[in-house]
């Protein structure tokens, strides 16, 4: 059965079980009619999806992958910040009329750095260390900028990756992982849609490094579930995992800008019905 499930599985049964409420607390999150959004919360969750044994996508309920892939590419190779590039409406409650999400995400990605070896933007830093000096403790981005905030109309919620290089004994090809870490996560919305992407982006990165994939460490800060969350993840734990599917990444592709969002699939992959119309705090 599919470790990404059993993975998620533990976590929502931690949280439900050993959580703390946020209930009475000043809340800024609200559902569509106003209400206070509480939460049952979880501090300084860490998740384990080790990308050499399968793809950590769940078979509790369908996760879209090919529209999680095109975000990931919005913000790590697009480096936008206008929804107008996305082919989801996920960002549209935080677009102004122009469809900007302001200096957040893709923005921040595109911010040129000066460096010893020049003038490179964070994305581009990571790949030239990746094939230079794969070694390096220090390959890592980050999206959370103090000074831009106010100018931000979402808070950055995955904000940074740590990449990690390892030489596995017997093996010529080297290893990347990475550690995803985030700040606050609506568990039911968004937490298997982030783990997805972000193993995309480890067998992207991977791959067009000559390397192959290894972990992906997720860490959240505040591991949350809505109130209005609580009985759809008591079920959707309930229902047994399949077999975990197997994943595709075009093996044609050399080059990170030349991915797109058909350049991956899964396949066999079957699920448990999906859940229609959740309710999303803004």
């Amino acid at each position: 059965m599919s470790l990404a499930d059993i993975t998620f599985i533990q976590m929502c049964r931690d949280i439900l079980e050993n959580g703390t409420s946020t209930e009475g607390e000043k809340v800024r999150p609200r559902w569509e009619d106003g209400t206070p959004a509480y939460t049952i919360k979880k501090f300084g969750v860490v998740n384990r999806y080790d990308l050499s044994r399968e793809f950590p996508i769940l078979t509790l309920r369908r996760t879209a992958l090919k529209s999680a892939t095109d975000e990931l590419l919005w913000i790590w190779q697009r480096k936008s910040n206008n929804i107008h590039d996305l082919h989801s409406h996920i960002w549209d409650e935080w677009a102004d009329e122009d469809g900007s999400i302001g200096k957040a995400y893709g923005y921040q990605l595109g911010v040129k750095h000066q460096y010893k070896e020049g003038m490179m933007d964070q994305v581009d830093r990571v790949i030239y260390d990746l094939k230079n000096n794969p070694f390096s403790r220090r390959i890592m981005t980050n999206i959370y900028v103090h000074q831009d905030l106010h100018e931000m109309n979402l808070y950055p919620c995955a904000y940074s990756m740590t990449f990690n290089v390892t030489q596995k004994k017997g093996e010529d090809r080297l290893t990347l992982n990475a550690i995803l870490n985030q700040r606050s996560q609506d568990v039911l919305a968004a937490n298997n849609w982030n783990v997805v992407q972000y193993a995309v982006l480890v067998h992207m990165l991977a791959q067009v490094c000559g390397m192959q994939a290894g972990e992906l460490v997720h860490v959240i800060a505040d591991a949350h579930i809505y109130d209005r969350h609580i009985p759809i993840i008591k079920e959707l734990i309930q229902r047994e995992p399949l077999p975990a599917p197997s994943f595709w990444l075009n093996p044609e592709v050399k080059d990170f800008y030349q991915f797109t969002r058909d350049d991956v699939k899964v396949e066999n992959y079957v699920t448990g019905e999906q859940i229609q119309g959740i309710p999303i705090a803004i």
